[in-house]
Order: structure tokens, then sequence, then C-alpha cells
């Protein structure tokens, strides 16, 4: 299904993906995510205590808690990954949050060749600014 999002450049160099107003993400000039925000509902937080593993919506509740870490799975629904998320061998309060990825097909047709164009003009800065850093 398409997903409508606006793509838009802000100070510095960076860049913000809203969809719909739902989720926003942030990028700084190089590329790098500097935060996200999900008001869509669409995600959950699984918390691990020995064999016991309790779902709840929504991302952390507090922003100064830490994200640690992360997997990226391709999967075919929420369900799917949540099953995947239930095998992960933690036991002692851990938490893990499940959201969803947007790949470029996902837009259709609000992905305008403007935008394409746009993103290949990030990627190119990004790509001079990892050769400056020597990456």
């Amino acid at each position: 299904p398409a997903i409508n999002a606006t793509l838009a450049a802000v100070g510095g160099g960076g860049y913000t993906l809203t969809t719909h107003g739902q989720s926003v993400v942030s990028f700084d000039s190089s590329g790098k995510l500097t935060a996200t925000a999900d008001r869509s509902g669409n995600t959950l937080t699984i918390t691990y205590s020995g064999s016991k593993r309790t779902v709840r919506d929504g991302p952390f509740a507090e922003t100064k808690e830490l994200v640690a870490g992360f997997w990226i799975w391709q999967v075919k629904s929420k369900q799917e990954a949540l099953e995947w998320a239930k095998r992960i061998p933690f036991t002692d309060g851990e938490e893990v949050e499940i959201r969803q990825v947007f790949e470029a097909e996902d837009f259709g047709a609000e992905f305008t060749p403007e935008l394409r164009q746009q993103e290949a003009r990030q990627r190119a800065v990004i790509e001079k600014n990892k050769q400056r850093a020597g990456k």
C-alpha cells in the first residue's frame, strides 16, 4: 500500500521524513539517524521477565531511556515480527520495541521523481561527507 509522506530539508543540511504527521524520522547532514517519533500506534514494546513476555502498545515511556541496539527483520506483518521477537532470550526485564521501517516502494506515487532526485542529492552529500571524514 502507498504511504503518503513528506521529506523536508532542515537546518544544517539534515532532513526529516514525516508520514502524515504520524511518524517522524530525522537525519543529520551525514545521514546519521538523530531522532524518531511514532504517533501512529504502530509501535509495540516487549518486556522480558524470565519466560514471561509482556507486549504493550507504544514506544518506551520516557525519552531518557537508552536505545542500546537494534535488529532489522524483513517480515510480512507486525504479527510475524512479534513472533520472532518473542524468541529473543532476554529474561531480566529487558525491552524490545518493534517499529516498521519503510522502503522507497512503500511510498508509491507519493515518492515523486522530484523527491527521488532530492534523495539522490542527499545521498551524494552523505557520500562526500564520508570521504571527507576518511570513512
